[in-house]
């Protein structure tokens, strides 16, 4: 896919357009920004606005980064980054439908930027913009290769897909030295067990002393979709883990076990997870399994 074609893709819903009523066509105007194409396949296939308004509130819960607080910051931050793309990216559309709004709406402002000319590519009118993002090891280009004021995205270094593909599912980070990584698992289906297995790399889970174990508490929550994308049910399960310290030092993955029977059939699970006490803060993962 071309560079100047990501960013489109990445708005675009899939799946056949529904009649929307006005509640659910304005969140959705925006919103499928950081959808992932699983929601907008979801949000498209939902038959009335009363299972709209339940999406939209497991869509902002999935996403707030602290389910203590009765702000929702992740949903905030969006509709603030939003209201400052249209504000200062404006180039004949509204500010967040352009490259670099919608770049801006994902990660924020830049740490650094940059702006030059060049007398080398005759394509380029005006300067070339570049934003670098230290966090994410990311450095974004920009061009007016139209003579018309509009700057789209043609270039970037660093892993760029990683970094949006996280920041859509709202997956919190986590510090490791001076770099910034993102928490993934991995989530498995145990047939035997009846069991759902979460798999978690062992640095990332900030564990406390008690007594001769090193404790860590976790609150799972699990949406459940059948392969037509409906939900069937949703659940949540708390879980503590205790090892002993020298276990604990030579292990690489933590091993979290959840039983829960699925009947056969395929299955879009979206999992979330929160971490208490800073033990991992909240982190985010979407598989899709097929249960024999």
């Amino acid at each position: 896919m071309a560079v100047g074609s990501i960013l489109l893709a990445a708005a675009c819903g899939g799946g056949a357009k529904v009649a929307l009523d006005a509640e659910s066509a304005s969140f959705y105007e925006t919103a499928q920004l950081i959808m992932t194409g699983e929601e907008k396949d979801i949000f498209h296939h939902l038959p009335d606005s009363e299972s709209r308004r339940e999406f939209i509130a497991d869509f902002w819960s999935k996403r707030d980064p602290d389910a203590y607080t009765e702000e929702n910051e992740f949903q905030q931050e969006f509709y603030s980054r939003l209201d400052y793309a249209n504000k200062h990216f404006k180039e004949g559309l509204p500010g967040w439908k352009t490259d670099r709004g919608r770049i801006y709406v994902y990660m924020g402002p830049p740490d650094k930027t940059e702006e030059f000319f060049t007398i080398q590519d005759p394509n380029v009118r005006g300067p070339i913009l570049w934003w670098i993002y230290y966090a994410y090891e990311l450095g974004i280009e920009f061009a007016d290769e139209k003579g018309n004021g509009t700057y789209e995205m043609r270039n970037y270094n660093g892993n760029f897909f990683e970094a949006l593909n996280s920041l859509i599912i709202g997956r919190v980070p986590y510090r490791t030295g001076a770099a910034r990584k993102f928490v993934d698992f991995k989530v498995s289906y145990d047939h035997l067990k009846r069991a759902i297995d979460f798999r978690f790399p062992a640095e990332a889970i900030s564990f406390k002393e008690e007594g001769e174990y090193q404790r860590a508490d976790l609150e799972l929550q699990v949406f459940v979709y059948d392969k037509n994308r409906i939900k069937v049910e949703e659940f949540k399960a708390e879980k503590t883990i205790r090892i002993p310290l020298a276990d604990l030092l030579e292990m690489k993955e933590i091993a979290v076990s959840l039983s829960h029977e699925l009947r056969p059939g395929e299955y879009h699970l979206d999992t979330v997870v929160i971490g208490k006490d800073g033990a991992l803060g909240k982190t985010r993962k979407i598989v899709d399994l097929k249960v024999k």
